[in-house]
């Protein structure tokens, strides 16, 4: 199956050097890899330049295509005729050598996927307890797993506001758990929602829907809001043996304010995507579980060491909130 890469990089020249190396050794080779920089300076082409790679397409954008979602459409439009697979991948990733090779192996064992996404391996702390295992409060369980629970989750359950759904899946109410809480079990796992940054798609996905431009800039949850909609047109999973480490860059990020803000509008947006006329219940959840998270934000001003951060990402998250009374987002 012939393979498209596209990577949207935004002032990040040396992570993405970085990146561009470790698909250097992969067990199989894009058949063509497009760069789409929206970088407001020329450090990526001069990184590129003394650093050439084999199918390597670079492209410069405009202000008009800047920002992840338009950086995304603008690659799509770019791509080969013969290529059948397209590939996301954040600049800021590091991968294990055969993390191509398994992707396009679950498109072969599992042929009616429109989408693959790949496993992050760092932040996965689990232990094997097997089947039969019954998990505390500050546990989460699944497929014979477990890891320690974080304390936003813990709360969550005590308050009766947890997800009722597996990993990758959104519930009615949203704020579900993300493909990041599967486990390391070398499965392939079906799901309804992917990170943008590691998943792949069948190309003719893209002759019916395109990201949406509504997110901007950084495009926080354009991933979530997609693939929700790639899972009303068929099956979607994620391979467990597609492994990769996200390093997480600081550069090119939005402020803690902008940040807290496009966590509510945009987590809004997504959840309207899944459930567009929600009842009374989830409605409430949705916004309590929204509140109760804000409020966890204003106590790390007290219980952690990036005090100004938590305080601008609450007061975020505070205006966010507010604004949905009278300046809903329009899906």
């Amino acid at each position: 199956m012939k393979f498209s890469l596209i990577v949207c990089t935004y002032m990040r020249p040396e992570p993405l050097l970085k990146l561009l190396q470790s698909v250097q050794s992969q067990t199989l080779y894009p058949d063509e890899i497009l760069i789409i920089d929206g970088s407001n300076n020329d450090a990526t082409a001069i990184v590129l330049n003394g650093n050439p790679f084999q199918n390597l397409n670079y492209f410069k954008v405009s202000d008009a295509d800047r920002g992840l979602t338009k950086q995304r459409n603008f690659g799509i439009a770019k791509v080969g005729k013969e290529v059948e697979i397209v590939c996301f991948l954040d600049d800021d990733i590091v991968l294990e050598k055969d993390y191509f090779e398994q992707l396009l192996k679950t498109y072969q064992v599992f042929p009616e996927a429109l989408a693959v996404g790949g496993f992050i391996k760092e932040g996965n702390e689990w232990d094997y307890v097997g089947d039969n295992y019954t998990p505390t409060i500050n546990e989460f369980y699944y497929d014979g797993w477990k890891q320690h629970e974080g304390s936003r989750f813990v709360l969550r359950k005590k308050l009766g506001l947890d997800s009722d759904c597996p990993p990758g899946y959104s519930s009615l109410y949203s704020h579900g758990r993300s493909v990041g809480f599967l486990p390391p079990t070398g499965k392939t796992y079906e799901v309804e929602m992917l990170m943008g940054g590691v998943s792949s798609f069948k190309k003719r996905v893209f002759e019916t829907i395109q990201f949406s431009t509504y997110f901007e800039g950084y495009g926080l949850y354009e991933d979530a809001d997609f693939t929700l909609r790639v899972s009303k047109l068929g099956k979607m999973y994620l391979n467990t043996a597609a492994q990769l480490n996200h390093y997480h860059d600081a550069s090119g990020r939005p402020n803690q304010y902008h940040y807290g803000k496009m966590v509510v509008r945009n987590g809004w947006y997504v959840w309207r995507v899944k459930n567009p006329n929600p009842k009374w219940k989830d409605q409430f959840k949705w916004h309590a579980i929204t509140i109760v998270l804000t409020l966890i934000r204003y106590s790390n001003v007290v219980t952690t060491k990036a005090k100004k951060e938590a305080f601008t990402e609450a007061i975020g998250r505070t205006v966010g909130w507010w604004s949905l009374l009278f300046n809903k987002p329009k899906n």
